[in-house]
């Protein structure tokens, strides 16, 4: 059931063989680097999806409204300020020397373009959640745009983190699917090509008006077999790989010329659960999943990267974390008596939606635990944009159980609660009015002790409820070559102007 550890451990040396067969890891090409994701973005168009091997190309591509540094602070970056007109109204001075990489001057009617289209249900963007509390972008000026939200939005500068800036005139002369094919943004690096499949190169923006790329090229490659991704990084032809595993990071530990990056993340590993549907539309069947799952067991005997195990849909990183909230206990005897109480109704097959950028110990170990309680859960492994059409499909398609690792860059639990339970939301599998009044009241007032009080009673209805299964904060562990100089964020981004190899 568990990934056979001898054998990883076998690839694993066996990629350190072909290394070092090779001699020394080849010298660091000074103008270009190659990057190993699991899987080619589902999206380059930055309104597109919302997922790790998208934003990591496409964030380098596009500049955002504001953004945040290493620290995690908001900081300028295509507004330079911004001012607090009333609880519903802010206004935000533009930078004046931003050029889009066919020439032409970033403007405040771009900005206001890409509100308007992320926040056009027509549009479809699944980040619509994120920014539908702006209802009025206006051009106030050539280079000052003021937004106004359905009441007080405390998240709106949060969320603006993720606003990239698309060209207007780019996009509605060539459209929606060929801009995807091809971006253009104003970001410090250049779409070159697309390779289907295979990677995606950028070129720098020597024109770029903030730090410029130290790297001419860089190339993200999809490769998803994480053996795959370190034998890479051994032999020196891949320099910054992503989502290894704590084995794997102790081995890179003892061997040179390689190097393991940690760091923890807002990043929530859950069970999504769809409630809507048989025969999880049955509280007791839910309960008994929540019971069935050893969490620490996961967290500390699976991964052991650093994770720890949490009770709610948040972290500590998030605004609206709130201390105190337990997890189910793990208790399998209680899970399995769930089961057997509810006779005919738990013994159907249940399909467990899952993809190869996830942790694929973690699904087997889950799909055991709920087995092993009485449950017929067989695993439905697709490539990633299939399982992201699916968890966005119509409500009763949406998954009966799913692993996933949630995060919304923004460190508070709007993004992440909002998208997740509000019935609203084409990620939830949910539909109480109670939690959507909450999450409402949550987003929707500037006085942080509401905010609080909101979300504490929102965790609380998603444990007495089991709307999902909330396991652990992640730690993310990136494998780098020793001579690259960067600091990985909570909010796992690359930007590669803020990357560096040593002199």
């Amino acid at each position: 059931m568990f990934l056979n550890e001898l054998s990883r451990m076998g690839v694993f040396a066996s990629a350190i063989a072909a290394g070092l067969a090779l001699g020394a890891v080849p010298g660091l090409a000074k103008d270009a680097i190659t990057i190993d994701l699991v899987n080619e973005p589902s999206s380059l168009d930055p309104q597109g999806q919302w997922n790790p091997d998208s934003y990591y190309v496409y964030r380098n591509i596009f500049d955002n409204v504001v953004t945040r540094d290493d620290a995690g602070t908001i900081v300028p970056q295509v507004a330079s300020s911004w001012e607090r007109l009333s609880d519903t109204e802010v206004k935000f001075e533009l930078r004046d020397d931003i050029v889009f990489h066919d020439g032409t001057p970033l403007t405040a009617e771009d900005v206001v373009f890409s509100i308007e289209r992320i926040t056009d249900p027509a549009f479809g963007s699944p980040q619509l959640g994120q920014f539908n509390k702006i209802v009025k972008a206006e051009a106030t000026g050539d280079h000052t745009v003021t937004l106004t939200t359905d009441g007080a939005y405390p998240v709106l500068l949060a969320q603006l983190v993720k606003l990239s800036v698309v060209p207007k005139h780019v996009v509605e002369a060539v459209g929606n699917d060929a801009f995807n094919d091809k971006p253009i943004g104003s970001g410090p690096y250049k779409f070159d090509a697309w390779n289907r499949g295979v990677s995606v190169t950028l070129s720098r923006n020597d024109d770029y008006w903030g730090d410029k790329g130290a790297f001419a090229t860089a190339t993200f490659r999809a490769v998803p077999d994480s053996s795959t991704r370190i034998a890479d990084l051994q032999a020196g032809t891949a320099d910054l790989v992503v989502s290894l595993d704590s084995d794997q990071a102790r081995q890179l530990e003892n061997v040179p010329g390689v190097k393991p990056l940690i760091v923890n993340t807002e990043r929530v590993g859950y069970l999504g659960i769809n409630t809507t549907q048989p025969p999880f539309d049955d509280l007791a069947l839910r309960q008994a999943v929540a019971y069935a799952i050893d969490k620490e067991g996961i967290a500390e005997g699976i991964l052991s990267g650093g994770e720890s195990v949490v009770g709610e849909i948040a972290t500590p990183e998030h605004f609206g974390w709130v201390d105190g909230m337990e997890p189910y206990p793990y208790d399998p005897e209680k899970a399995k008596a769930l089961v057997a109480d509810a006779g005919e109704a738990a013994k159907g097959e249940i399909a467990f939606a899952t993809a190869p950028v996830f942790d694929q110990r973690i699904v087997q170990a889950l799909q055991q635990m709920l087995n092993d309680a009485g449950f017929n859960v067989a695993i439905s492994m697709t490539d990633m944009a299939t399982y992201l059409k699916a968890a966005q499909g119509p409500i009763e398609q949406r998954p009966a159980l799913s692993f996933g690792r949630w995060s919304c860059a923004c460190q508070d639990a709007d993004g992440i609660m909002y998208p997740l339970l509000h019935s609203s939301s084409n990620w939830s599998r949910y539909n109480n009015p109670a939690m959507d009044a909450l999450l409402e009241e949550a987003r929707s007032s500037l006085d942080e002790a509401t905010r609080l009080a909101a979300y504490e009673k929102a965790h609380q209805i998603v444990k007495d409820d089991v709307v999902l299964v909330p396991l652990y904060q992640a730690a993310i562990i990136y494998g780098a070559r020793d001579g690259l100089e960067w600091t990985p964020t909570a909010n796992e981004s690359l930007f590669l102007n803020r990357m560096r190899w040593q002199d």
